[in-house]
């Protein structure tokens, strides 16, 4: 089978062998201040929304029902992944026939793998996440199942950027106690993206297998928590190895960043 990621529902990277992506907002059923390709239900019609991660899943050879799915909640755990939904913020899996998913709509997705090991994580960055070093958690977890640190690539999506980003003062003086200060720039605007790839150097993964997006979930292209004030949809950030004799591997994207 020949893998292929429509270039008009997922951002994606050579960086990473499995089949994975970066779900655009263009190409699924929702209407409204959802329209497109929703993936969250909690506000959403649900119908919809089962259409819109079938598609998704569809697009990389898997299943809905093959989705691990997270409540996220802003917290620092690592879960194994498993089909359904689990509460954490981040999971590792070394599992082929799982597809690992993460939500979002403004906060970063990062996405892992050891092609070597064939272990792979995803993990929610927010700004508690970021703070609290989840993508350098998700390495260590990794690392339980058989990676090793200087074999991962990993990925930072499409987030919010700096730009876009003013924090409190007690965002800002938590990120300077945390030997993190740098990445909060003039009037308080915090780079997300920088600081998930310095904590990505920090766990061992090397320079060279580092990849960002350079996207801001601001963009039209995109859901975003900020820019609609609350009312929006969710993306996906999901990577997965089909089961024996599905297939392998996806294409760059034309287009893609």
């Amino acid at each position: 089978m020949n893998l292929h990621t429509p270039s008009t529902m997922f951002v994606n990277t050579p960086q990473l062998t499995a089949p994975h992506g970066f779900s655009l907002r263009a190409g699924g059923v929702s209407v409204g201040a959802y329209a497109g390709l929703n993936l969250d239900d909690r506000e959403d019609d649900r119908d919809a929304v089962a259409q819109n991660r079938e598609l998704l899943a569809g697009a990389l050879g898997f299943r809905a029902s093959q989705v691990s799915r997270l409540n996220q909640v802003h917290g620092l755990e690592v879960v194994r992944a498993r089909p359904g939904e689990q509460t954490a913020d981040a999971q590792v899996s070394a599992e082929a026939g799982i597809l690992l998913a993460i939500g979002t709509a403004d906060c970063y997705p990062v996405l892992l793998e050891d092609p070597q090991a064939r272990v792979l994580g995803a993990a929610h960055a927010g700004w508690r996440g970021t703070l609290g070093r989840i993508a350098a958690r998700t390495v260590d977890e990794m690392v339980k199942l058989g990676a090793r640190p200087d074999r991962i690539r990993a990925a930072v999506g499409p987030g919010i950027c700096a730009a876009q980003y003013p924090v409190g003062a007690e965002v800002a003086a938590a990120f300077a106690e945390a030997g993190m200060g740098e990445f909060v720039g003039p009037e308080r605007h915090l780079d997300l993206c920088a600081a998930n790839l310095h904590v990505l150097r920090g766990a061992g993964v090397l320079p060279q297998h580092l990849w960002a997006a350079g996207r801001c979930s601001t963009e039209a292209d995109f859901y975003s928590y900020r820019r609609d004030a609350g009312k929006t949809g969710r993306m996906w950030a999901v990577i997965g190895y089909p089961a024996p004799g599905v297939g392998a591997g996806v294409p760059a994207l034309a287009g893609s960043v």
